[in-house]
């Protein structure tokens, strides 16, 4: 399956260019090595107006069937990446977030804190990822498997293997 995918840092300090971006390379090269097409991450601060202007180019392009955000899932004032994807979403996907959550806690206590979620506008499927490179990595294994046929359906295909 060729799932086309963008990828999304949300971080003032990559913006910034005081911080290197080291989550959103490291995802694309995960999806990369799972088969999966994967622009070269793009990066954003964290303002909600661009994130979900953002968002919404990418989604009526009608080219990406997945959308990986990394950053701002945490409680930190700035953390607004989960209210950008809900003005986007026509759908949450609660699972998605718990799972990624449930399976950070075996790393760390601190993953209880993380908002991250995923939902679908239209047949995008978009997941937000924490920031860090090893947090983000971990939640992206907890859901990968997934990810598949949650496409599948979201493209009509909805026929029990």
């Amino acid at each position: 399956m060729n799932l086309r995918t963008k990828i999304l840092t949300i971080s003032d300090s990559v913006h910034q260019g005081t911080r290197e971006d080291k989550s959103g390379p490291a995802i694309a090269d995960h999806l990369r090595a799972a088969g999966y097409t994967v622009s070269d991450p793009e990066v954003l601060p964290d303002e909600q107006d661009q994130i979900t202007t953002w968002l919404r180019t990418v989604i009526n392009s009608q080219h990406t069937d997945i959308i990986f955000t990394t950053g701002g899932t945490g409680i930190a004032p700035r953390d607004i990446t989960p209210e950008a994807i809900r003005e986007v979403i026509d759908r949450e996907i609660p699972g998605f977030g718990e799972l990624m959550r449930q399976s950070g806690r075996q790393f760390t206590p601190l993953a209880s804190l993380s908002r991250s979620l995923a939902g679908s506008a239209g047949t995008v499927l978009i997941i937000a990822l924490p920031g860090s490179p090893k947090g983000a990595l971990q939640s992206l294994n907890a859901i990968l498997e997934l990810v598949p046929h949650v496409h599948d359906l979201l493209n009509g295909r909805t026929a029990h293997k």
